[in-house]
C-alpha cells in the first residue's frame, strides 16, 4: 500500500519546486488539488485561484504580505498552472480542459499532478511522481474507495475517544455515545466497522452513525456483558486482528498507535494510524530499529577513529544499556504485566 501524508506532499513540493517553470498564477482544482496549489502559491509567492476563480477572473485573498504583480486578466502572455494532487484516470482534468477550450480562456495554461498513475504521464504537462496502485493519501484517506474494503475503528476515528470520567460502561457512557462530536467522516461506505465497543451498545452506535450519515456494511463489536469482562479477555489488538485476516479487507484504519503496530505485525498486512497519521507496515518499526542502530554505531565507529579516548565510554554505554539493560527492562516489565494479570484472575475466581 503506498501512502502519501501531508508531511511527504510538503517535502515533495519544495523538492519538485527546483525544476517546475515560472507561472504568474497558480489555479487548484478543488477540492484536494487546492492542497498543493496553496503550497506553491506560498512558497513561489504568486497569485491562487481555483478553476471557477480563473474563469470569473477572480483571485483568492491575498493578505497584507503578499508583494507580486496583479494579474493581467485573459492574456496569453499570463503563464498559468492548473494543478490537482493526482491524476488517475484523467476523467476531472480532461472535463476541465474541455471547459476552458470552449470558453476561449486566453492565457498560457499548463496542467500538473503531484502524483500520476504510469497511465496518466501525458495527461498533463508536469508532475512529480509516479505513483503505482494501491495508493492512498493522508487527505483523502476517508473518501477513498478502498474504505469498501477496509476495517475502521470507531472511537478516535469517527469521533474523538471517550474521556476517563465517561468511560463508566453507564450512563456517561451511554451519553458520550449519543452526543459524541464526529471527528473525520467518511464520504464512502465502509467495509467494516471494527470497535472495542460493547454488544449491548449496538443500537446507540448504530443511532449515531444514522445521524452523521455514516455508511457501513457490517458493525463489529466485542461481545462481552461488561467493561470488567472486557478488560479481564486482555488484548483489544487480538480481537481486531482476528476480524482482519478472517475478512480479506486489504486496509485497517485504527487510532491507536500500539495497537497499530499490533495489527500490522499479526496479521501482516498495511495498517493506517490516525494518532500518528502513518501507514504502518507489517515489521516495518523493527526495520527502522535496526537501520538506526547499524547508523548510531557507525556514526560512533567514525566519531572514535578521530577522538578514540573521548569516545570510547560513549560507545561503551550506548551497549551496555541498549543490548543488556534495555532487554531486562522488557522481560521484568512483562513478568510484572503477568503477575498482575494472575492476581487480577485470582481475584475473579478464575
Amino acid at each position: 500500500m503506498k501512502y502519501k501524508s501531508f508531511c511527504d506532499l510538503n517535502k515533495d513540493i519544495k523538492k519538485w519546486l527546483l525544476t517546475l517553470p515560472k507561472v504568474d498564477l497558480v489555479v487548484g482544482i478543488p477540492r484536494s488539488g487546492l492542497i498543493p496549489a496553496t503550497l506553491i502559491s506560498l512558497y513561489r509567492n504568486i497569485p491562487l485561484t481555483d478553476v471557477e476563480g480563473l474563469i470569473e477572473k477572480r483571485l483568492f485573498s491575498t493578505g497584507k504580505r503578499y508583494t507580486g504583480k496583479e494579474i493581467e486578466w485573459n492574456s496569453d502572455k499570463t503563464r498559468v498552472l492548473i494543478i490537482d494532487d493526482s491524476v488517475w484516470s484523467g476523467r476531472q482534468i480532461n472535463i476541465i480542459k474541455k471547459k476552458i477550450k470552449d470558453l476561449n480562456i486566453k492565457y498560457n495554461i499548463k496542467y500538473a499532478a503531484v502524483y500520476v498513475a504510469p497511465t496518466a504521464t501525458r495527461i498533463v504537462d508536469f508532475y512529480y511522481e509516479i505513483l503505482n496502485p494501491p495508493r492512498v493519501f493522508e487527505w483523502n484517506i476517508m473518501h477513498h474507495g478502498i474504505l469498501e474494503n477496509s476495517c475502521v475503528d470507531i472511537d478516535g476515528v469517527l469521533c474523538r475517544d471517550p474521556l476517563e470520567e465517561e468511560n463508566d460502561d453507564g450512563e456517561r457512557y451511554k451519553q458520550f455515545i449519543q452526543n459524541a462530536d464526529e471527528y473525520m467522516i467518511p464520504t464512502k461506505k465502509i467495509g467494516w466497522l471494527v470497535t472495542s465497543r460493547l454488544e449491548k451498545y449496538r443500537s446507540l452506535t448504530e443511532e449515531w452513525l444514522k445521524k452523521h450519515n455514516v455508511k457501513y456494511n457490517h458493525l463489529i463489536m466485542m461481545p462481552f456483558d461488561s467493561k470488567e469482562e472486557r478488560i479481564r479477555a486482555g488484548n483489544y489488538a487480538d480481537f481486531k486482528t482476528k476480524i482482519y485476516k478472517n475478512t480479506n479487507a486489504e486496509l485497517f484504519i485504527e487510532s491507536s498507535f500500539k495497537q497499530a503496530v499490533e495489527i500490522a505485525n499479526k496479521s501482516g498486512k498495511s495498517v493506517f494510524c490516525v494518532e500518528t497519521n502513518e501507514m504502518i507496515q507489517p515489521g516495518s518499526l523493527i526495520k527502522n530499529k535496526i537501520e538506526n542502530t547499524k547508523s548510531l554505531l557507525s556514526k560512533g565507529m567514525r566519531e572514535f577513529k578521530k577522538h578514540p579516548i573521548k569516545t570510547l565510554p560513549k560507545i561503551t554505554g550506548y551497549i551496555f544499556n541498549r543490548f543488556f539493560l534495555t532487554p531486562i527492562y522488557i522481560i521484568g516489565d512483562k513478568m510484572k504485566k503477568k503477575r498482575k494479570s494472575s492476581d487480577n484472575n485470582a481475584e475473579a475466581g478464575i
